[in-house]
């Protein structure tokens, strides 16, 4: 693959600016597993400001701050509930059960998301034939319904299903900052709303390792064991916080572009007649599409002009935007598309 190619298989694919580097090159740094490394404790201060969680953990990626978080609210042989086309549940190799010894009851959403009152009916009654239902994971913005948006109101009804029945509720936030900046929503606010919040760096903020989970103190004490448990705990880690760092301060507001890029993509392709596309998906940076052309085929011959993209199945395609890619590398991606003929 070279330099040229317009990259939208994922927003994970980003390098670290010329900026960024010179921040990791000249970090402070201590020893992060005796817990003084300064560039990492002042990444944890910064995004326990952001989400208004009184305790911050840096860790290695999202899917560790998703298991962390299942293991630190969960007892093995219970169960917890989750978006059946989730992360959690897609994505991280039956985590759940191999970490934390619980079962998924996994639930049809709409868009990505679970309705209220189906969660409810899904609580275990406490009977001995059952495991005891104990947490609840939701995902915003939701990876495969296209980057679509958690609305608030819905969060704020989760929230007081799993307080009115004795649950905890963890956000997988790896998008986070894509939902705050296309909702106005700030991070805190979504936050509020939840036991424990985890989100990349790696992703969309364009640094090149890393994940923050937060939640109240004895969450992290625990989780911070669990971590080292995992071979999580890092030393030196100040180098790759001050990428992480650098991201949070700089690259949050310029997300929107990422945003604008992907609408004109989707609108523009929306137009070919092999695209089947729902418009009222592409909420972000994400373009979720069906073809009546085969998908797989599609994928190489995109490849062979110059634009990478993602496939799932025989009729679906993905194209991400972040920070690599400019408007013009989206007017291009575009314009090859239209050269491909139904």
């Amino acid at each position: 693959m070279t330099m040229s190619m317009i990259d939208l298989r994922s927003d994970t694919v980003t390098r670290p600016s010329t900026e960024m580097r010179e921040a990791m090159a000249y970090a402070e740094v201590g020893d992060d597993v005796w817990g003084d490394d300064t560039t990492v404790i002042k990444l944890q201060d910064k995004c326990k400001e952001l989400t208004g969680k009184p305790a911050a953990l840096f860790v290695t990626s999202g899917c560790m701050g998703n298991q962390l978080a299942i293991k630190c609210h969960t007892n093995p042989a219970e169960e917890i509930i989750a978006e059946w086309d989730s992360h959690i549940v897609k994505y991280e190799i039956a985590g759940p059960a191999f970490i934390s010894g619980v079962q998924t009851m996994p639930l049809k959403g709409v868009m990505g998301f679970m309705s209220p009152a189906e969660i409810v009916s899904n609580i275990r009654p406490d009977w001995y034939h059952y495991p005891k239902t104990s947490l609840v994971c939701i995902e915003n913005t939701h990876n495969r319904a296209g980057g679509t948006i958690y609305p608030l109101e819905d969060i704020k009804k989760v929230s007081d299903v799993t307080r009115e029945h004795n649950l905890k509720l963890h956000l997988d936030g790896a998008r986070i900052f894509n939902a705050s900046v296309a909702s106005g929503v700030s991070v805190k606010e979504y936050a509020s709303h939840v036991d424990s919040i985890t989100f990349c760096f790696s992703k969309g903020l364009g640094a090149p390792i890393g994940s923050m989970l937060c939640g109240d103190e004895e969450f992290i004490t625990k989780a911070h064991k669990f971590r080292k448990i995992l071979g999580g705990g890092m030393r030196q880690a100040g180098i790759i916080a001050a990428g992480a760092l650098y991201a949070i301060e700089n690259n949050i507001e310029r997300l929107k572009d990422d945003h604008k890029n992907a609408r004109r993509f989707a609108e523009e392709i929306s137009k070919l007649p092999y695209v089947v596309i729902d418009m009222a998906s592409v909420q972000t940076n994400i373009v979720i599409f069906n073809t009546t052309k085969d998908a797989a085929k599609i994928k190489e011959v995109l490849e062979g002009k110059g634009v990478l993209v993602t496939n799932d199945g025989s009729d679906k395609i993905r194209a991400v935007f972040h920070l690599d890619v400019s408007s013009e590398q989206t007017e291009q991606a575009i314009d090859v598309f239209k050269t491909l003929r139904a």
